[in-house]
């Protein structure tokens, strides 16, 4: 039986709930608000293979492990035409590299885990194959290869190819044997190479198929076991300058021959696709204008035939190519064409030599251009794909193959229920003029509280590459955490400015061999003042961030205008001598987006570098970096770090995360990155920030007892008087702006 006490309390509370909602205009956000684990352990989908018979499909999930304080992936199984999934493995070791076997009675996947159960720090286990039975049982381990597998794929039903390094040779058994932890730069006489082997899934004996002296990256077995196409990488230093590129081969299992493809310099191939037939395959290529340097491209597609040996280059008849997602059909194939920040899925035809594109018609219209991922099944029928906007988590889908039709896609995966109760940022696709007057495209998050006529604050999130892209579709990281920004009551805007992908290789190219800076900071820059012409931003409250090339960016914004009122640069250059010399792609990034090298023009490169211009800055910034960065080397947070703390112009403060690279993987590492991040927003943009009393635990009795002192009170008695009267204090409840509740429970006599 309810109390008339509680009950009067309950319909005050509806009442309250009620008329705040009602209240609210129509474009302002309710939800629950976000925390900042939730975002960091969204749960993620890939890697979706389909059975042979089209009844199944393995993917992989990735989830939080508290464990091991890291994302685990690990083997799903989902039945296509039922609600039905089954975890196929578990535990603290991630399982990768799922495959079908050609009967469909095994999947093969790779993973570190032991099978001896605990092992010893001085004995981790390697990643080996294990295969499981899709019907039931526990996986079992097939390989005990001294390195590690890295590849694998079936060449039949009862053999595996898979790539790993050779065994520990004399020269490294002596090293080791001194206890010498020294390393030779690019050792190229004593670096192991990666060849294949096969595997009998009966008898377990491995047998060396290549006897190549360099490392293969990749191969691509046909459809009935005959051949392949491996990829081998030529040069240790290839990363660093492109010099010596990576050579395709096509090899012929039974006789052991192996003929060389691709040959010209204009190849980079990617992804190697072949027809059921065996007889041919198509080839992804990533084709740049520049002689030597691959960095900004536009994806084409070959078609290479087995008993002729020609090469025919697929034409598109799309100017941006390819972004991702190619799928074999049995007269051509199923494409994911580069359209800004969506793609456009279409199919093309092989007839009389040529192809005929027809572009994909959806019954479910929503679906048509918001696709970023493919299966199909062998049979051509069976179609699985990723869908997701800005504003709306991704999910998988299945849907059936008609010619250029889709039916309507039935969804597949259940990630992160959790977000349906979420409060999430409405999006919309903006275009503005930008740099040399063209047309920029990009992406705009609103506040969760907005409303029409107001104006808020603006946060800018840049993206890495600078060959990226920010596509339409869910995108909240760890980089870039654009709910918990929004949630805060700020826009959030992000620009695919000059040199992003998805866009065509003369944009890309845009800011190559010299124009590094030179039209991306005009293009965010003029993508904020529309924003501010609409209306929609306060001109005094903007902030910006990004990671790697975000990071370089944001750093150069900072050094050009102080308008921004907080900065965040993570693993950011900020002087391109240092980086030429010290990180992992120095020659070809600075050669091909500067034209020249150091050694050639160090004048160009102080022109370039914004350390020596630090002194002009007077955003608040937060430096973050990986301890182990080779992409950009710690040693530019410490330059950036101590030329801000020495001149004294702003606050700055650095973050150093030990043991991480380029992109940070600990979960703690990235949970103080977010925490820190948006604390320093908080103070400096949003202007929010209460800092703890970090002498005082939480929990503790005298944190009780400071928290009651801060209670209102009049004389002895709590609350507050209003209008000659001592009414209850009110607090404002989390994700509801209006609606307010007494800090204690209300009397009768109140």
């Amino acid at each position: 039986m309810i109390k008339k006490k509680s009950l009067s309390l309950l319909l005050c509370i509806l009442v309250s709930l009620f008329a705040e909602i009602s209240a609210k205009p129509t474009e302002a956000v309710v939800g629950e608000k976000w925390t900042v684990e939730e975002m960091l352990s969204a749960e993620q989908a890939s890697a979706f293979q389909i059975s042979p018979d089209g009844r199944m499909a393995v993917w992989l999930k990735s989830a939080l492990n508290k464990e091991r304080e890291k994302m685990v992936t690990n083997l799903q199984l989902s039945y296509l035409n039922e609600k039905r999934k089954i975890e196929l493995t578990r535990g603290n070791e991630s399982s990768t590299n799922p495959r079908w076997s050609p009967d469909g009675q095994l999947i093969a996947f790779i993973t570190a885990r032991s099978s001896k159960g605990k092992s010893s720090a001085e004995d981790e286990p390697k990643p080996q194959i294990w295969l499981i039975n899709p019907y039931g049982g526990e996986p079992w381990p097939l390989t005990e290869t001294s390195r590690g597998v890295m590849l694998l794929e079936w060449l039949d039903a009862e053999n595996l190819l898979f790539a790993a390094q050779e065994d520990s040779s004399s020269y490294e058994n002596r090293v080791k044997e001194r206890k010498d932890g020294s390393k030779v730069v690019e050792d190229e006489l004593h670096t192991p190479p990666v060849r294949l082997f096969c595997v009998s899934v009966k008898t377990k004996k491995v047998v060396r198929v290549t006897d190549n002296e360099d490392r293969i990256s990749s191969f691509y077995v046909s459809p009935d076991g005959s051949s392949f196409v491996s990829i081998h990488e030529k040069s240790l230093r290839y990363v660093y300058d492109n010099k010596i590129k990576p050579e395709v081969y096509l090899y012929d299992i039974k006789s052991r021959k192996r003929k060389q493809l691709f040959t010209e310099r204009k190849f980079n191939i990617g992804q190697i696709k072949w027809m059921q037939n065996s007889k041919a395959f198509y080839a992804t290529n990533d084709y740049t204008s520049h002689p030597q340097y691959v960095h900004a491209t536009v994806t084409e597609v070959y078609y290479y035939e087995l008993e002729s040996g020609e090469t025919i280059k697929v034409d598109l008849d799309w100017e941006r190519g390819l972004s991702s997602g190619l799928e074999v059909t049995e007269d051509g194939f199923l494409a994911l064409l580069a359209n800004g920040v969506k793609n456009r899925l279409a199919r093309y035809y092989l007839k009389s030599g040529r192809w005929e594109r027809g572009f994909i018609e959806f019954s479910e219209p929503r679906h048509k251009e918001n696709l970023f991922g493919l299966a199909l099944s062998k049979d051509y029928k069976t179609l699985l794909y990723s869908y997701s906007t800005s504003s709306e988590p991704l999910q998988w889908y299945k849907a059936t193959v008609e010619g250029t039709k889709i039916s309507s896609g039935t969804e597949l995966t259940d990630l992160n229920p959790n977000f349906k109760k979420k409060a999430i940022a409405k999006t919309e696709i903006v275009r503005w003029k930008g740099a040399l007057n063209e047309e920029v495209e990009g992406i705009l998050y609103y506040p969760h509280n907005y409303q029409v006529g107001k104006k808020y604050p603006l946060v800018v999130m840049i993206h890495g590459g600078p060959f990226g892209a920010d596509l339409d579709t869910w995108s909240d990281s760890w980089s870039r955490p654009q709910n918990l920004v929004a949630e805060r009551g700020s826009f959030v805007f992000k620009a695919n400015y000059h040199g992003s992908s998805n866009y065509g290789l003369k944009w890309a190219e845009s800011i190559s061999n010299g124009k590094y800076y030179e039209l991306e900071i005009p293009d965010i820059e003029k993508g904020v003042d529309y924003l501010i012409e609409r209306g929609l931003v306060d001109s005094d409250k903007l902030g910006v961030m990004g990671w790697s090339n975000g990071g370089i960016l944001t750093t150069a914004l900072t050094v050009e205008t102080s308008r921004y009122k907080a900065a965040s640069a993570g693993a950011a250059d900020v002087d391109w001598t240092s980086d030429w010399g010290n990180a992992d792609e120095g020659a070809t990034f600075d050669g091909y987006y500067f034209g020249k090298s150091p050694l050639e023009d160090p004048q160009l490169y102080i022109r370039k570098s914004p350390f020596y211009r630090l002194d002009k800055v007077r955003t608040p910034t937060i430096i973050f970096f990986g301890s182990e960065d080779v992409r950009v080397p710690a040693e530019q947070g410490w330059m950036h770090f101590r030329a801000l703390q020495q001149l004294g112009n702003t606050d700055v403060r650095f973050l150093i995360f030990p043991g991480e690279g380029h992109s940070p993987k600990k979960f703690v590492h990235l949970r103080r990155k977010v925490e820190e991040e948006l604390q320093w927003f908080d103070k400096y943009l949003f202007k929010t920030f209460k800092p703890e009393n970090e002498a005082i635990k939480p929990d503790s009795l005298l944190a009780y007892k400071m928290k009651l002192a801060s209670t209102k009170r009049d004389g002895r008695r709590y609350g507050e008087m209003k209008n000659g009267y001592l009414v209850p204090e009110t607090i404002k409840w989390e994700g509801l702006e209006r609606l307010e509740l007494g800090r204690f429970e209300v009397t009768r006599a109140q």
